[in-house]
């Protein structure tokens, strides 16, 4: 199939070209692809040197993890393990934020490619609000690991338009649907300390978090180092 993939309505592709891209995505092709964020870079969780071929595709240290996106709800426990106490801060954090801009850290099962978590325990997961994004996700199996499409260190592109030539070229699927409604990274917290953690500021803000599950750490970093603990 073609590389470069226009889309402005789910509609707009043949149900073929669908199953097309389904296929390339599952035998490890590399994909571009817009969510509400920013445009992600993504490939398969269960192909290990699609996920290091992510790496080298954005020159990006091994030492900073992928996250998982997914299409629905319960695909968490197909990559996390969450406990008692988790389950119902999951609940109340997926019920006021999801699909939308938030990451959450968990335990990651034993099976997902250590490469994919830096060699670490946990893994981030976050449902995109996005229609188009889900239905690339679902074509994967409902899980694609993903994170900025960008060399390390460049801008973060919040359009298609914004994608430097050197990052297309490295790809095997380049999907234009125009740009991200939101242009700004996710949230991240963390679930898996004693008392969750906001491990990045994004597109939802702390406030919007404590509301919803009463107060929470946090721990913000910026491309240079550790900047703030609380």
């Amino acid at each position: 199939m073609e590389k470069y993939i226009k889309i402005n309505k789910i509609s707009d592709i043949s149900n073929g070209k669908w199953s097309l891209l389904s296929q390339e995505i599952k035998k490890g092709s590399l994909i571009i692809y817009p969510t509400d964020t920013v445009y992600g870079l993504g490939a398969i969780v269960t192909n290990e040197q699609s996920i290091n071929n992510v790496y080298l595709a954005k020159s990006r240290s091994f030492s900073s993890p992928l996250i998982a996106l997914l299409s629905s709800v319960d695909k968490v426990e197909e990559v996390a393990n969450v406990s008692d106490k988790n389950r119902e801060l999951l609940k109340k954090l997926a019920k006021a934020f999801w699909p939308g801009a938030l990451t959450v850290i968990l335990k990651r099962k034993k099976h997902i490619p250590s490469i994919m978590v830096s060699g670490g325990d946990t893994i981030g997961v976050r449902i995109p609000n996005l229609d188009l994004a889900i239905k690339i996700i679902d074509l994967a199996g409902g899980i694609l690991a993903t994170t900025s499409a960008n060399i390390s260190g460049e801008a973060t592109p919040k359009s298609y338009d914004e994608l430097s030539e050197t990052i297309k070229s490295k790809v095997d699927i380049l999907i234009d649907s125009g740009e991200c409604k939101l242009g700004e990274a996710s949230t991240i917290i963390d679930l898996t300390s004693d008392v969750p953690k906001i491990l990045r500021k994004g597109a939802i803000s702390i406030e919007e978090i404590e509301k919803i599950i009463g107060r929470v750490g946090w721990l913000i970093w910026k491309l240079q180092g550790l900047i703030l603990e609380h």
